[in-house]
């Protein structure tokens, strides 16, 4: 039984790439496929303005003619710059149960780091913060939520086998969302906005259009996480790229923004209610009637819960209890509109100022992930 490695090129070969994991995860209750247009959008050189810094080869192995895993090498130059470091990522990592495949495809990116000149390979990591990063090394019988990456728990094993080791990690929690927020919450959100000078503000898609506020997000992004693990500081004509999908068919009644005195957005809070099972229905797919279950999720019918995509606070308002006042409004909406619990987007383990601003509410910790690391 030959094992084959070939390089994926045109768009054909893409979505085969993209759609390899609906064979592997087949009946597996805890995995949530990704939207397909968006990967192929993000695995396209041709439509991925992240290759404007970025280099990548994608990988598919096959053992007797059958695809039996995927991997991409990703070059991040302009990461690379801002971290003055000389790493080759890993990411869009499956495979079969069998060493040989794991140990061949990652070969593939060691030899990619090799020839570019690169010190070490790391990963799970995309081209941006905004493409999925970590493998699931807790959670396995916990459904995945849709930004973030689902695997079988032998995936670590050959991790570990492969020589990897812990780079970073990220919790996950899922938050129980009270029917009744206590008055006192209240009273302190308008005591922070008083002495802020800042007030909440409602926006319509009208607003965004014309205030171009996908931007300001987008600005904000980029000054709230610039000292994260990894992240890379995007060129703003990205923002249409990574934010216009989700202000496009969001329900706005699930945006908190925060304003001061100038109209400056100075906090924000971006939520959905979770589209696992609508993802599931249709399998990532919205043609030709995969939109319906997702349409339905957003607008019509939600699920019980929600997802907790991507909160932060300008860092010169920061330690003012303006991520209080965010998380407070955050809750006091999903409370009235029935969601009866959240999960948080992936939490840096060490980043404890994130952590902090839901210690009012309760939790359980629900999944752990990590990046790995190898010197090559």
């Amino acid at each position: 039984m030959a094992l084959e490695i070939r390089r994926v090129q045109g768009r054909k070969e893409i979505r085969k790439f993209v759609l390899f994991p609906e064979k592997l995860y087949r009946n597996n209750p805890y995995y949530v496929p990704s939207l397909v247009f968006d990967e192929m959008g993000t695995l396209d050189p041709a439509r991925n303005p992240a290759m404007e810094f970025c280099e990548a080869q994608l990988y598919m192995a096959y053992r007797d003619g059958k695809p039996v895993g995927r991997i991409a090498g990703i070059i991040n130059h302009k990461a690379n710059a801002q971290w003055d470091h000389k790493e080759v990522r890993f990411g869009w990592f499956d495979f079969v149960d069998d060493p040989e495949v794991a140990r061949a495809l990652m070969d593939k990116v060691v030899e990619m780091g090799r020839l570019a000149g690169m010190e070490s390979v790391v990963g799970p990591l995309g081209f941006t913060d905004f493409d999925p990063e970590g493998m699931l090394v807790e959670g396995f019988d916990q459904e995945s939520t849709m930004p973030l990456i689902y695997n079988h728990p032998y995936y670590p094993q050959h991790m570990e086998a492969l020589g990897f080791s812990k780079e970073k990690d990220w919790i996950e929690r899922r938050f129980t969302v009270p029917e009744v927020l206590p008055d006192r919450y209240k009273r302190l959100c308008n005591i922070v906005m008083e002495r802020n000078n800042v007030h909440m503000r409602e926006l319509t898609r009208k607003i965004i259009r014309e205030e171009d506020y996908g931007h300001k997000i987008f600005n904000l992004i980029n000054q709230t996480y610039k000292d994260l693990y990894n992240f890379t500081i995007l060129p703003e004509d990205m923002a249409d790229k990574y934010l216009g999908f989700y202000l496009s068919v969001l329900d706005l009644r699930f945006l908190t923004i925060v304003e001061n005195a100038d109209g400056e957005c100075v906090g924000f809070g971006i939520t959905m209610p979770s589209l696992a099972k609508a993802l599931r229905k249709s399998r990532g797919r919205l043609f030709p009637f995969g939109w319906w279950p997702l349409l339905k999720s957003l607008y019509l019918k939600h699920e019980p819960g929600a997802e907790l995509l991507l909160i932060g606070v300008r860092p010169d308002y920061q330690n003012r209890g303006i991520n209080g006042l965010l998380i407070t409004d955050i809750f006091y909406k999903f409370s009235k509109a029935g969601i009866k619990w959240a999960e948080s987007n992936a939490i840096l383990e060490d980043n404890y100022k994130n952590q902090e601003q839901f210690k009012d509410f309760d939790y359980i910790q629900k999944k752990r992930r990590r990046s790995y690391k190898k010197a090559i």
